[in-house]
């Protein structure tokens, strides 16, 4: 009799296939959350070892004075006079009008030319950056790969007034640790709209620099989610879509896109983040998806008035206050 009632309970539940279907449909999610999880987690170990390294050179200041190479770049007013491709081996400097004391800059420059070997290591430790950088105090900016700093960047530019730069500084950031800037911005470099993280680097006990790799929307959008056959978003904690599909945005009663691809859109310096979010959309079930998702961190969501849509899904990134959202349509 006993082991009569033990079967019947192992068959009700091992064998629930509600639960086996959650977790088919989750499968997919599960996968890119770890994918992108993984790949963040990377990333920042590695900008933790270069930040290490940049605050280990700067303690040795004078000995680096006794023999840079002051001649390693040449400046045309505020800009290196490099050309991009013209040296692979060189980064993009500039010292902006900005800077309090232009011969301490030239300085700073010639002692942490060490950095253009260690960039070029850790793009190559990293294919999906699309660059790595140091803002100064001074208001030095050292940029790699080179890219044409003299007809985008504005030499009149204060790299502190940045959330690349604030975001790390003091007061945002006591502990003095990596920082992943939650919202994405338009690149002054432009290369669009771009993510970064950044490591705050200090001499002593003053902020130096920030240290900081960039990977763009673009980017994030081919490398992971055009790998899976769903529709999926990345969106921030206030709902702001970081990246995402354009067949889920559409579906969600976003404004319309830029040539109908999203890639495009987030590549327009016109574009606003704050028009795609999600508790701005024209559907009222897409609102309430957005509260159920964030404010009372539900995982499922099923849609009963939008004929188009049968339920969504999502997942947070831990440790960035990020979410994976998929959308599924009806059959």
């Amino acid at each position: 009799m006993n082991k009569f009632w033990i079967l019947i309970f192992l068959i009700l539940v091992g064998c629930n296939p509600t639960q086996e279907k959650n977790e088919e449909e989750f499968s997919d999610l599960i996968k890119l959350t770890h994918e992108l999880q993984s790949q963040g987690s990377i990333l920042s170990n590695h900008l933790d070892t270069l930040a290490h390294f940049y605050e280990n050179q700067l303690a040795k200041w004078d000995s680096l004075k006794a023999v840079a190479d002051f001649s390693k770049y040449q400046f045309n007013g505020a800009f290196s006079t490099n050309l991009p491709q013209q040296d692979s081996s060189l980064s993009s400097v500039i010292i902006l009008n900005t800077t309090p004391d232009r011969e301490k800059a030239l300085e700073e420059v010639a002692i942490t030319n060490f950095l253009d070997v260690k960039f070029r290591e850790f793009m190559n430790l990293n294919p999906i950056i699309s660059q790595v950088y140091s803002n100064s105090a001074r208001q030095v900016s050292r940029v790699y790969p080179s890219y044409d700093h003299q007809n985008i960047v504005d030499e009149n530019l204060d790299v502190t007034a940045f959330n690349f730069y604030y975001a790390a500084n003091e007061v945002n950031n006591p502990s003095k640790e990596i920082v992943w800037i939650k919202d994405s911005y338009v690149d002054p470099a432009g290369k669009g709209w771009i993510l970064s993280v950044v490591h705050p680097i200090y001499r002593g006990d003053k902020l130096f620099a920030v240290l900081g790799a960039d990977f763009t929307v673009d980017d994030v959008i081919q490398t992971n989610f055009e790998s899976y056959p769903g529709e999926f978003l990345l969106i921030n904690s206030k709902g702001d879509i970081i990246a995402g599909k354009s067949g889920a945005i559409e579906m969600l009663s976003m404004p319309p896109l830029k040539n109908h691809v999203y890639r495009e859109t987030v590549k327009s310096e016109f574009f606003r983040i704050s028009d795609f979010n999600l508790f701005n959309s024209k559907s009222r079930e897409v609102r309430n998806m957005a509260q159920e998702f964030l404010l009372h961190k539900n995982e499922e969501f099923h849609f009963k008035e939008e004929k188009y849509l049968r339920k969504a899904i999502c997942r947070p990134l831990e440790g960035i206050d990020w979410n994976i959202i998929q959308i599924m349509p009806s059959n």
